[in-house]
């Protein structure tokens, strides 16, 4: 089984030392040293020993490890031999995931689905030997305990048969610094740190892992993220939105992953980057041909629809449990805490498995080939190579009709089934205007920014009385339950009416932030 730890940490580049005073690998082990123990909170710095380390490095052919920022290798040497895939995190910066597996000759069948969503079952193959010589240096606080590792590392890289647009054999050598915090060392250390190596005259290296060092030291630099070639001309329509699109479409391929992982939000975070590109497929027809991108948005849909259960059940025991929790201890009667978790742990199991069904199901492979496919090679219609401010305002104006029929409609009709049906048709369509207006944001400035403030502070309370709707039938259902196993279903009767009043109040918010919205009016073409 694969663990995880989760690293923060920079590297620098190694200086070279004086003539006559080199370290055995050729560093400048001085000044390091000197910067490290100088750094506020470092009351002293002891050596680890060295290490040889001998990592082989695997990709596809066109690099799509490289290109999503993931590095697989499997390592010989050192304290930590085996296999290593690093991920990066969501929250970006200094961190990433790196997880272990032991070490033996095939890719581990546990690290081997997390990979599915960047390679699309394309075959890995050996594309870089690294090897390493490193030296390491903990440093402690006052009281010993530790607070970071340093270690510096000559490193010779060469490229091996099938390597993505380089030439096997190619070699390229250099050394480098990494520091990496302890767990629970303080975050602000890493600054000081960096302020002392500053003023020895180390520099934060410029790339981001090994890795992508040793390609582009022996051959093109990797592919970023692929797009198509020749591109739409910066600040047109058709820019504008592949940037938009790109973004979600990183942000599915990653967060697939971590669904996998079972990391907290992900599920929810996987269905937003679906509805974000369908979203944009449907918004904006006048850019992108929706013969080709109807097809896909479709398989969006049903992706999401997938993960509904799973994020919906979140959703809802977290809005019960809370309920539950805060309600006053002499009204709950029976066993009721007891039976929502029962109820709620049998629906997360069958949640869970469903959507790593669909994750590891041939229609959701498809999917993410139809997406790479899209990104290079776009279905650009003639509005696409027209400025950016002309043509995007027109699905914004299309997308606030939509919501203004849909809304006005639902506050027209009485209470009941029929009038909540309607509101939650209006929240999809206020998700929808929402999303073009982010979307069209960079293109069209503050204006497109406090339009889609406004709509979003519309849609928490459409959101607001769905999740209601949903939270009192749940709690139906629950009492149901209860009366029939014997219990009172005295207390899940309260919980509804409570949640009867939440929907009630969002219902009252509604028209004044719907006035809001008019009020800000819509970005103009050409604004």
């Amino acid at each position: 089984m694969a663990s995880v730890a989760r690293e923060t940490g920079r590297t620098y580049e190694a200086p070279a030392a004086p003539a006559g005073t080199e370290g055995p690998d050729g560093a400048a082990p001085g000044a390091l040293l000197g910067a490290l123990a100088r750094t506020d909170g470092v009351a002293r710095v002891t050596g680890r020993g060295v290490e040889e380390l001998d990592a082989t490095y695997f990709d596809t052919d066109d690099g799509r490890l490289a290109a999503t920022r993931a590095t697989l290798r499997r390592r010989t040497g050192g304290h930590d031999a085996g296999w290593h895939l690093e991920l990066p995190v969501a929250a970006g910066g200094d961190s990433r995931d790196e997880l272990h597996a032991p070490l033996g000759d095939a890719l581990p069948a546990d690290l081997a689905p997390l990979l599915r969503s960047r390679t699309r079952e394309a075959p890995l193959g050996p594309v870089l030997r690294l090897r390493t010589t490193r030296r390491r240096h903990t440093l402690h606080a006052a009281d010993g305990t530790a607070l970071a590792e340093a270690a510096t590392d000559t490193v010779r890289a060469e490229r091996l048969d099938g390597a993505p647009g380089g030439l096997a054999g190619a070699t390229t050598a250099w050394r480098e610094i990494e520091v990496e915090l302890a767990e629970g060392a303080p975050a602000g250390l890493l600054d000081r740190i960096e302020e002392r190596l500053a003023a020895a005259g180390i520099r934060r290296s410029r790339y981001r892992s090994p890795f992508a060092r040793a390609l582009t030291g022996t051959g093109p630099p990797p592919e970023t993220w692929p797009a198509p070639d020749p591109a739409p001309a910066s600040g047109t329509a058709g820019a504008e939105l592949l940037a938009y699109l790109a973004r979600w479409h990183r942000a599915l391929v990653a967060l697939d992953t971590d669904v996998r992982r079972d990391l907290p939000d992900a599920v929810h975070q996987l269905r937003v980057a679906t509805r974000r590109l369908r979203g944009a497929f449907k918004a904006y027809r006048e850019v992108l041909d929706r013969a080709a991108t109807d097809p896909v948005g479709e398989e969006l849909k049903w992706l999401a629809g997938e993960l509904a259960p799973a994020r919906d059940g979140e959703v809802l025991t977290a809005r019960l449990g809370h309920l539950l929790a805060t309600t006053d201890p002499a009204l709950v009667l029976g066993p009721a805490a007891a039976r929502l978790r029962r109820w709620s742990a049998a629906r997360a199991v069958e949640a869970r498995d469903r959507v790593h069904a669909a994750l590891d199901s041939p229609r959701h492979l498809a999917l993410l080939t139809a997406l790479a496919g899209l990104a290079t090679d776009p279905p650009l219609r003639e509005a696409a190579h027209r400025p950016a401010r002309e043509v995007l305002p027109a699905a914004l104006a299309r997308g606030h009709r939509r919501l203004a029929t849909r809304l006005d409609h639902a506050l027209a009709l009485p209470p009941g089934p029929g009038r909540d049906h309607a509101l939650h048709q209006a929240r999809k369509a206020a998700k929808r205007a929402r999303y073009a207006a982010e979307a069209a944001g960079p293109a069209l400035g503050e204006p497109a920014k406090r339009y889609r403030k406004r709509v979003k502070a519309v849609q928490r309370l459409l959101g607001a009385h769905q999740d209601s709707v949903v939270a009192r039938e749940a709690l139906r259902r629950l009492a149901v339950q209860a009366h029939g196993a014997g219990e009172s279903a005295f207390t899940w009767g309260l919980l509804h009416g409570t949640e009867r009043a939440r929907a009630e109040a969002a219902e009252r918010g509604l028209p004044e932030a719907w006035r809001a919205v008019r009020a800000e009016g819509l970005p103009k073409a050409g604004r």
